[in-house]
Formats: C-alpha cells, sequence, structure tokens
C-alpha cells in the first residue's frame, strides 16, 4: 500500500541527526516530503486560474530543502508511493512540527483505489520565510477502512490524477 514503506518511527538520520519524523505512528503513517518542489512566484505577473494553469507560476526547485517566501505558497510531492484498497479512504494533516511554524500542509482526500505520489501544498502563513525539509515527515495520513467496499471507486471514474508521479499541477 505504501512503498517505501517504514514499519518504525524515523526520528534521526544515520550521522545522530534529528530528523521530523516519519514512518508508522499510533494510527496512521507520517509522509516525507522528496526533494522536488514547484515555489509559486510572481515573476511573470500570472493569474492563477485552475482551468488554464500557467506552469511559469512556479520556479522548480529541488534540493535538501526549499525556502518558502512569506505569504507564499509552494508544491512537493512524496517520497512514498501510496496504492489505496478499495475500501479505505485516506485523509491527511499536517504535522504538527509544521503547523507551530506557521506552515500549513494540506492533501485532499485520498479515495478508494486511487494511487500515486501525493501532491504536498505547503502554505507559508507567516511574515517571515519558511523552511522544508526534503526527506522528513511532513504530514500524518490516516487511513479510515469501511466495512464494504465502495460502489465507484476513484479507479472506477478513471480519475485524472491516476498514477500521478512527481509534483502533479492542476488539470482540468
Amino acid at each position: 500500500m505504501i512503498e517505501p514503506f517504514e514499519p518504525g518511527q524515523i526520528k534521526q538520520g544515520g550521522d545522530g541527526q534529528r530528523l521530523v519524523s516519519y514512518g508508522t505512528s499510533s494510527y496512521g503513517y507520517d509522509g516525507r516530503c522528496a526533494d522536488e518542489f514547484k515555489v509559486f512566484t510572481n515573476i511573470n505577473s500570472a493569474v492563477v486560474d485552475p482551468k488554464a494553469f500557467d506552469q511559469n507560476s512556479f520556479v522548480d526547485i529541488q534540493g535538501d530543502e526549499c525556502i518558502i517566501p512569506p505569504n507564499s505558497f509552494a508544491l512537493a510531492r512524496t517520497v512514498e508511493y501510496f496504492r489505496i484498497p478499495r475500501n479505505v479512504l485516506t485523509i491527511c494533516l499536517g504535522k504538527s512540527t509544521y503547523a507551530r511554524c506557521g506552515i500549513i500542509v494540506n492533501v485532499t482526500p485520498l479515495e478508494p483505489e486511487w494511487e500515486g505520489h501525493v501532491t504536498l501544498e505547503f502554505s507559508n502563513t507567516t511574515p517571515l520565510p519558511a523552511r522544508i525539509y526534503a526527506n522528513e515527515g511532513v504530514a500524518q495520513f490516516l487511513f479510515l477502512a469501511s466495512d464494504e467496499v465502495c460502489e465507484t471507486s476513484y479507479a472506477d471514474r478513471a480519475g485524472k490524477y491516476m498514477g500521478q508521479r512527481g509534483v502533479t499541477l492542476p488539470r482540468t
């Protein structure tokens, strides 16, 4: 269901350095942010339009961390690739470590039989630059299992974000 999967809670790197934890938690899974980021920029004075999204609205960054400008926004993706079973709905909430720094993590629900890298949305609500760390925990995924399978899954509807890899921009 999750690849790569970490069966325990990882809080330190191999070098003994503290990490924002990731892996299996009490009732969920703390996912990691990959090292690919798309940070909003106003360099082209584009209008953000979900029906006609301009890829020039972003600056691509790859690295161990990403600095999000004050009152700005960035996209990233999980390290993990998820395959959600037909009887499970997955909800994602940002980790408290980031929330307490004014960084909001938003992810829409992962519907039954959806699969892919999860696109992560980071909002820096502060008047200061904010740092996101790649390959460390950013959000907790909660899995809600039903005693019945859903009538129509995301796969049945051939959802437009099925099988996404990398940071995926809005599609219409």
